[in-house]
């Protein structure tokens, strides 16, 4: 116990640390700034603004920041994106306003669209402008590698801060507000668009007079630590005027006579705070995100379950299955060994090889890559090298490591499918290869072809689909077949017991020890550790909010192994003494059945969370959602069944049989 207690207290340190260091462990360097003409090799003065993607969350398809017909500028000059950036739909495009450190400025156009409603394409460009304020898409704008932020008051009077913008709002019929409209009174004509076209930016650093930043930087500067932005809607005149205005309503009823011209501006306010450090900087964005109480509640919550799972293991194991063992031990005559009963009595049918070993062996084997998958990004992530503010950098990590893992998944099949007797490896190697991962991508690229259809900005390019088939079979193949090769190359695995030529009947089983309720009993337990920490993955997933936790998420992961590989070894006791002796495919469904629970959740996160209309973004979540259950459940499933073979080769393993 005492040794427990020390690896929890050891664990709780590590997520503290883990949140500490969460942000700018690894190579990310703060750039000094200074003002115009100041500009030396260790400072600049420009302050550079991107623009990334617009998304909703009434609609699963993003779209590209020009797709909206805004002010785009000539500058080809993107960011590098990384293979996470690409998959996730990210398009970070330099944008046409222009920033110089400690330069404020007020009411600079940028740019003026017009629109002829005598002209088809006017119309057609106003109304998809239309349309992505309808469904309230929000801007997603980057300043110094930090997400600009909207920032507006939520009951209770806090403050929350959202990493986007919307880019609109709309006053229906009826002249209720919808979305940011609610916010302003001024916005109140029916029936009639207000499109935000100026945006004032609050910019705030931190001034290199007060801190020490490193031996030969002698400029007075700073350092940006917030950046804020408050959209307004401006009807301009023939010059600009951001201080006595009227809103701009843009009618949804137009005459083909009508000319509606939108006039985009800017300010830019500098204010300077040096109590907020550059390292620091982040934490009023994850102020604002699900509090660490909520965690704790999860985390408190699941080891509840794991220790209700625990006392009933040591129960079994320490009382029962100990006072089995002895008994069937002292047993010495012919006549004893009649009378026994529960679980040694099918000893000699408890590793008789499984029905479609082949395609339990290839489960086993992707599982296993899943598995070290999650675990080792898992463990980066709670180091901070896969932090928020190194973008993509979470998805590249798993697809790289996926691809990587190869070797391990060709071993645990190869290894699990001689054990079972099987001699055709070629098609073992094969399927271990190709069938999980082909299904995977299957349903990636359909999902892929919708976005393509829609133009979405998350529809994968082609030459990142060939890189993908290129690591897939470039890599991930050849690694498959090293692992296969040692595998078969090692000795079968040898049994505690014989198995007999004929297979024991197995006496009528009762409701709880038949195979389905057992499944479905086995799934529950396992979601219920999961499940608080689930509805802030989905939130991030699909609201764009920050997910930056990721020791409570180790913690958590670390507990789901524990209660299935638990709750797997419970049942499979259960069954055995029922002597039921099919436990192959059984311990690897009970535990993967939490698969199930969590599509069930995610369908129930759609209907109450999420706003999400249309049929092509409805068959987008569920498409990405079973991608993500498919997973999970091989996961889950590998878990569960190493558990039980481990179990159920230890006791049989120290009784005494003829």
């Amino acid at each position: 116990m005492m040794a427990k207690a020390n690896l929890f207290i050891y664990v709780i340190l590590f997520i503290h640390l883990s949140s500490a260091i969460a942000f700018y462990l690894p190579g990310l360097a703060p750039v000094n700034y200074c003002e115009e003409g100041k500009a030396t090799a260790s400072c600049q003065s420009a302050v550079t603004l991107y623009v990334n993607r617009l998304n909703s969350e009434e609609s699963v398809i993003p779209y590209e920041y020009n797709h909206f017909d805004l002010c785009t500028t000539s500058d080809s000059e993107s960011p590098v994106e990384n293979l996470g950036q690409v998959v996730f739909g990210e398009r970070i495009r330099p944008s046409p306003y222009a920033i110089s450190f400690l330069k404020n400025v007020s009411c600079v156009p940028v740019c003026e669209k017009t629109y002829r409603m005598s002209n088809k394409d006017d119309v057609e460009r106003l109304n998809n402008l239309k349309k992505g304020m309808l469904k309230n898409y929000q801007h997603h704008w980057i300043v110094d590698n930090m997400p600009i932020t909207w920032c507006y008051q939520v009951e209770a009077n806090q403050q929350y801060c959202s990493t986007g913008f919307p880019m609109g709002c709309y006053v229906n019929t009826a002249g209720q507000p919808k979305d940011a409209c609610v916010m302003n009174n001024n916005y109140n004509h029916h029936d009639s668009f207000y499109v935000f076209n100026h945006v004032d930016i609050t910019i705030t650093y931190h001034s290199g007079e007060d801190e020490s930043w490193g031996v030969g930087f002698k400029d007075k500067g700073g350092r940006i630590v917030r950046v804020k932005v408050s959209p307004r809607s401006i009807k301009h005149q023939a010059e600009p005027n951001c201080i006595n205005y009227k809103p701009m309503d843009i009618p949804n009823k137009l005459q083909p006579t009508d000319v509606v011209s939108v006039k985009y501006t800017y300010s830019v306010n500098f204010t300077k705070e040096n109590r907020v450090k550059w390292s620091s900087r982040w934490d009023y964005i994850l102020e604002s995100m699900p509090h660490t109480n909520i965690q704790w509640f999860s985390i408190l919550n699941s080891l509840v379950i794991v220790l209700f799972l625990t006392g009933m293991v040591a129960m079994i194991l320490l009382r029962t299955l100990h006072k089995d063992i002895a008994r069937y031990n002292q047993i010495e005559s012919a006549d004893d060994a009649q009378e026994e009963f529960g679980w040694k009595l099918v000893h000699g049918d408890v590793f008789r090889p499984p029905r479609k070993g082949m395609l339990l062996s290839v489960l086993l084997g992707s599982g296993v890559q899943v598995f070290f998958m999650a675990l080792i990004t898992l463990f980066f992530a709670c180091l901070g090298f896969l932090s928020p503010a190194n973008r993509g950098a979470l998805m590249t990590c798993a697809m790289v490591l996926y691809v990587c893992l190869g070797t391990p998944a060709g071993y645990v099949s190869a290894r699990m499918y001689k054990a079972f007797g099987g001699i055709k490896w070629k098609s073992n190697v094969i399927l271990t290869s190709t069938l999980c991962p082909g299904c995977v991508f299957v349903l990636f690229f359909v999902l892929n072809l919708m976005l393509w259809s829609k133009g979405s900005s998350a529809a994968t390019p082609f030459t990142t689909l060939l890189a993908l088939l290129s690591l897939w079979f470039g890599i991930s193949l050849p690694l498959t077949f090293v692992g296969a090769y040692f595998g078969f190359k090692k000795r079968t695995i040898e049994h505690p017991v014989r198995t007999n030529q004929i297979p024991r009947q197995i006496p009528e089983q009762s409701v709880y020890t038949q195979p389905v309720p057992g499944i479905i009993m086995g799934g529950i337990l396992p979601f219920g550790c999961i499940f608080i920490q689930l509805f802030f993955i989905l939130n991030s997933i699909w609201s764009s909010q920050v997910y930056y936790m990721f020791g409570f998420l180790f913690l958590v992961f670390i507990i789901l192994i524990i209660t299935c590989s638990e709750t797997t070894i419970l049942l499979c006791y259960f069954h055995l003494c029922a002597e039921d002796y099919h436990w192959w495919w059984r311990a690897f469904l009970t535990s993967g059945f939490t698969g199930f629970y969590l599509f069930i959740y995610c369908v129930h996160f759609f209907v109450t969370k999420l706003n999400i209309t249309g049929a092509v973004s409805t068959l987008l979540y569920f498409g990405y959602t079973l991608i993500m259950v498919f997973l999970f459940f091989l996961l889950t499933g590998s878990v569960g069944f190493f558990a039980c073979f481990w179990f159920v080769r230890r006791i049989y393993s120290v009784v005494k049989v003829d």
